[in-house]
């Protein structure tokens, strides 16, 4: 079974539906009106939870014929070594002897049957094994794309079979396939086909009874239950769909594609992904919402591309670090590390180091990121943007355009965000700040550090390894470009800027800092120690 991993995560799984206790009163006896009370106090009249029922047999058979394993084919090739005795045995080899060495072989020549003279390439079948779901009478089945993504993470498998639980085989085609989101639509030639339906993720509540179905470790139908753990769990940090149900039901390799249902038997997730330090289930399963899901398995089955706003920038979020360096609460917004030439966010005047803190009238915040309000705006929309911009607050009004496809978006993100550069002053003496020994960029050391050309800022020499700044992640070769969002083309710009910040009172400084053709990226670096 293929296993899909960002970072430490895994695999996924499922979520369900209950109630739960809680509420606040206020007491009257006391005489004190709006006290609170404990939220498990005695007496509260906070509804009674339904509890677990007694078996979840008669769901699990209702909805395990809609549940269906995946099974892909690919061949692939097979990195082959050379062998050390090939040239010692063809002296011994007639048909290799005479005037002619064709080492290079084209494949149609003779001697076909060698292992080793051959121009063909050795190539092996992979499988993967999953999960999926039917959701109508004639036949579409939803899985997870990267069940059926090519084993190179380009292109799809060879062939795809969907068995149901009665073990009838069907061959399957791919209708569509969507990376962004993780979601594929398969088509099996059926009639009057068990299917289930889709339900709201949006009521799903922390603590919901789940069951979800699937094919863990190729073990078909196989049925766990759990709770919803967490909703809105971000795994990546990035993108529109970093936005999963966390269940502790159990969720194995297998699982993927498979559906998450709640007690009235609708799918409200796709279990996708996992988190564990074994690769088997801790309890930390992550589905796809259906509120995420449906829209992009729509448009898959009307034979679209599912559409996505978009503003062509790059976003951090304002953690503890960079929180005290912009002077503005941590989880206040997403700052904006680079901006897209041409983009919508570039003509609306979005600039490098502005803080997004609101995306037309909604906040941003860890469970509600600008990636996953915009893509859900509708494309060609006028939308007003709240900025922090040097400390004040802005409005920026943006037209959405339509997400551009992963391919397109990674020839994007190999360019430069075109920050303005300046004439780099001579060369001087390295100086220090922050712990870091600065000096100016020179072509040498930009050739030593990789950088771009192009590439303008004050270059680390040295780093104090008890810093901060290496604390940080910060390293020698690293470009800094700016010191709170001033660009900086000398040694003592950076001094004057972190003094500067200390008379303001700032505990920290913000640095846009490169390393060699990478992106910059913001680092906020401590400045009350050094």
């Amino acid at each position: 079974m293929k296993s899909k991993e960002s970072g430490k995560v895994r695999y996924a799984y499922g979520v369900a539906t209950a109630l739960l206790l809680g509420g606040t009163a206020f007491s009257l006896a006391t005489g004190q009106a709006g006290a609170q009370v404990a939220q498990n106090a005695p007496g509260t009249s906070a509804l009674a939870p339904r509890g677990a029922p007694m078996s979840f047999a008669d769901l699990a058979a209702k909805l395990q014929p809609a549940v269906v394993n995946i099974s892909t084919k690919q061949r692939v090739p097979v990195r082959t070594q050379a062998d050390p005795f090939e040239q010692f045995f063809r002296q011994f080899d007639p048909s290799q002897q005479g005037g002619n060495d064709n080492s290079q072989g084209s494949g149609s020549g003779s001697g076909g049957g060698s292992s080793s003279g051959g121009a063909q390439p050795r190539t092996r079948e992979a499988g993967s094994l999953g999960s999926g779901f039917i959701i109508s009478p004639d036949g579409y089945v939803v899985t997870n794309n990267h069940l059926i993504q090519g084993v190179n993470g380009t292109g799809t498998v060879d062939t795809v079979t969907v068995i149901t639980t009665d073990r009838r085989e069907y061959p399957a085609r791919i209708v569509g396939r969507d990376e962004t989101s993780d979601l594929a639509l398969l088509k099996i030639e059926g009639r009057n086909l068990p299917f289930v339906q889709w339900g709201d993720s949006t009521k799903a509540r922390v603590g919901d009874w789940v069951l979800a179905i699937g094919n863990p470790y190729g073990l078909g139908g196989t049925v766990t239950a759990g709770i919803i753990s967490a909703l809105h769990r971000g795994i990546t940090g990035v993108g529109a769909y970093d936005r999963y149900i966390q269940t502790d039901a159990a969720i194995n390799m297998g699982n993927s594609g498979g559906p998450m249902f709640d007690l009235n038997g609708n799918v409200i997730g796709i279990n996708s992904a996992l988190i564990s330090p074994t690769g088997a289930s801790v309890g930390i399963g992550l589905a796809i919402p259906a509120e995420a899901a449906k829209p992009v398995i729509d448009a898959l089955m009307r034979g679209q591309r599912p559409s996505r706003g978009y503003l062509g920038v790059s976003l951090q979020p304002v953690d503890e670090d960079l929180a005290p360096a912009l002077g503005i609460p941590k989880d206040t917004g997403e700052l904006v590390r680079s901006v897209v030439p041409g983009a919508p966010g570039a003509k609306a005047g979005l600039v490098q180091g502005d803080v997004i803190v609101k995306v037309n009238g909604q906040q941003v915040t860890p469970d509600q990121t600008v990636s996953y309000l915009v893509a859900n705006t509708n494309v060609g929309s006028r939308i007003p943007l709240e900025i922090i911009r040097s400390g004040r607050r802005a409005t920026v009004t943006v037209q959405v355009a339509e997400r551009p496809t992963e391919e397109q978006l990674a020839k994007i993100s190999g360019g430069d965000s075109g920050t303005q550069g300046g004439t780099g002053p001579s060369a001087t003496t390295p100086q220090r700040a922050l712990g870091l020994s600065l000096a100016p960029l020179t072509p040498d050391l930009a050739r030593a550090a990789n950088l771009p050309p192009g590439a303008h800022g004050v270059i680390i020499t040295t780093i104090d390894p008890n810093s901060n700044a290496a604390e940080q992640g910060l390293q020698r070769g690293d470009l800094i470009t700016s010191v709170n969002n001033q660009a900086v083309n000398s040694p003592a710009q950076v001094i004057a800027a972190v003094d500067a910040a200390r008379k303001a009172g700032r505990s920290s400084v913000l640095l846009l800092v490169q390393r060699g053709a990478t992106p910059g990226v913001f680092v906020g670096i401590d400045i009350t120690g050094k």
